[in-house]
C-alpha cells in the first residue's frame, strides 16, 4: 500500500513540474518565432535599401514642390555668342517738342515721365512780357502792321513808276516775313504766353525744362515716344568680329527678369552690325529692332545671346535643370517614383534657355527640369530617411 502511494505521489510531482514549465516552453517557442519574423523583416528592409547619396522624395511631395522631369536626348542646338547689351527706345518712335519763341517757360499741367499724351495737348506756355525786349507776340504784331502799311503805300507808287520793281520787291518781302512771324505767334498766343503743343501722341520720355527756365527759339522742351518699337543693342568684343556675318537672331534676358526672350517672337530682326569698334570701348555694336509688347523696359541692361547657327546631335538640358555649388554644376536624375540621384555635369554653350552638357550624361536619363532646387533641399535635409517600405 505504501508503495502505491509513493508511485502516485511521484506521478503528481512530475505532472506539477510539467505544468509549471509549459508557459516557459511556450515563451521560448514564441521568442523563436519573433526572431524568425524579425529576420524576414530585416531581409525585406535590406532588399529596399538605396545606394548611398540617393535622395528620397515621395511622389505626392514632389508634385506639391513642382518637380517635373524630362528625358535627355540629342537634338539640334543653337551656337551662340554670349555678350552684354541694353534696351533702347527706337529713334523713329521719338519726337522732340521745341520752343516756338523765346521766353520764360511755364508748364501747362503736371507732367511725369511715362505719362500718356494725346496729339495737340497743350504742354507749355512761353511768355516774354517780363523780359527786357518785351513781349514777342506784341513785337511781332507791331512789326507786321508796320510792314503792311509800307506794302500798301508802295503798291500805288509802283503803278505810277515812282519806285522801281526792285524796291517794291524788297518792301513786299519784308511784309511777307513779318506776316508769317506774326501769324505763327498770334495763333497760339494766350494771356499766359505762347502755347507749345504736342505735335504727336505718345508717352513722355523726358521733360527737359522746369518752370521759370529761359529758352530760345528751337530749344528742346520735351521728348515724346510712341513706344511701339525698341532696339536691342549688343556690345560684341572685337575678338568675335569674324563671326558677325554669321549672326541671324538673338535672345536676351533683362536685369529684372529670369525669362529669356526670343527676339523673333516679338517680330524682331537684325538691323545693323558695326563695321568698326567704338574707339573708347573696343566693342562692336550689333543692333536689333523688335516690337514693344509692354514687358520690356527701355534703358535696362540685358544679357544677350547672339545666335550664329546650329549644331546637330548635341546633348542639352533646360537651364532650369541646373544647380550650382561652389562653381560645380549638377542635375538630378530620377531613378524611380521615389528616388533621385545628384549628378555632376560639365557645361558647354548656352542660349539662355538650354545648356549644352559635355560630360555627366549620356542621353536617355530622366532629369528634373523644374523644381530642381526643391530636390536639392530634400537631399540636404536630415529628415529624409535612408530607406523606406513605401515602394
Amino acid at each position: 500500500m505504501k508503495r502505491v502511494y509513493s508511485v502516485i505521489a511521484r506521478a503528481a510531482v512530475c505532472a506539477t513540474l510539467a505544468f509549471a514549465y509549459m508557459p516557459l516552453a511556450g515563451c521560448l517557442h514564441g521568442d523563436h518565432d519573433h526572431d524568425h519574423d524579425h529576420d524576414h523583416e530585416v531581409e525585406a528592409e535590406e532588399h529596399h535599401e538605396h545606394a548611398p547619396g540617393t535622395i528620397i522624395m515621395e511622389p505626392e511631395k514632389a508634385e506639391a514642390a513642382g518637380v517635373k522631369t524630362s528625358t535627355v536626348t540629342r537634338d539640334s542646338f543653337n551656337d551662340v555668342i554670349e555678350v552684354s547689351g541694353s534696351i533702347q527706345a527706337a529713334s523713329c518712335d521719338e519726337t522732340s517738342i521745341v520752343a516756338t519763341t523765346a521766353g520764360i517757360v511755364t508748364h501747362a499741367q503736371h507732367i511725369s515721365e511715362g505719362m500718356a499724351i494725346a496729339g495737340g495737348t497743350t504742354l507749355f506756355y512761353v511768355a516774354s512780357d517780363k523780359l527786357q525786349d518785351g513781349d514777342q507776340a506784341k513785337r511781332a504784331r507791331i512789326a507786321y502792321l508796320a510792314a503792311k502799311r509800307d506794302y500798301e503805300r508802295a503798291k500805288p507808287l509802283l503803278d505810277d513808276h515812282l519806285i522801281t520793281d526792285r524796291e517794291f520787291s524788297g518792301i513786299k518781302a519784308d511784309y511777307e516775313t513779318a506776316r508769317v512771324a506774326y501769324e505763327a505767334v498770334s495763333s497760339n498766343t494766350t494771356a499766359r504766353g505762347v502755347t507749345v503743343k504736342a505735335s504727336v501722341g505718345g508717352y513722355v520720355k523726358e521733360c527737359l525744362v522746369n518752370d521759370g527756365d529761359f529758352v530760345n527759339v528751337g530749344d528742346p522742351l520735351m521728348t515724346i515716344t510712341k513706344n511701339q518699337h525698341l532696339y536691342l543693342r549688343a556690345e560684341v568684343p572685337v575678338r568675335y568680329y569674324g563671326s558677325l556675318n554669321l549672326i541671324t537672331s538673338a535672345k536676351f534676358r533683362t536685369q529684372y527678369s529670369n525669362t529669356v526672350v526670343d527676339i523673333k517672337e516679338l517680330g524682331g530682326h537684325l538691323m545693323s552690325s558695326g563695321k568698326s569698334a567704338v574707339s573708347t570701348t573696343s566693342y562692336v555694336p550689333v543692333t536689333f529692332q523688335f516690337d514693344n509688347n509692354g514687358a520690356v523696359v527701355p534703358g535696362s541692361y540685358a544679357e544677350v545671346f547672339l545666335i550664329t547657327g546650329k549644331r546637330e546631335g548635341v546633348l542639352s538640358v533646360p537651364t532650369t535643370a541646373l544647380t550650382e555649388e561652389q562653381g560645380v554644376y549638377y542635375v538630378y536624375v530620377k531613378l524611380d517614383a521615389h528616388s533621385y540621384r545628384k549628378q555632376e555635369v560639365t557645361l558647354g554653350a548656352t542660349d539662355g534657355e538650354r545648356t549644352e552638357i559635355l560630360t555627366g550624361l549620356k542621353g536617355g536619363e530622366n532629369v528634373v527640369v523644374q523644381g530642381a532646387i526643391n530636390v536639392k533641399l530634400a537631399g540636404a535635409s536630415g529628415a529624409i530617411p535612408a530607406h523606406t517600405h513605401n515602394h
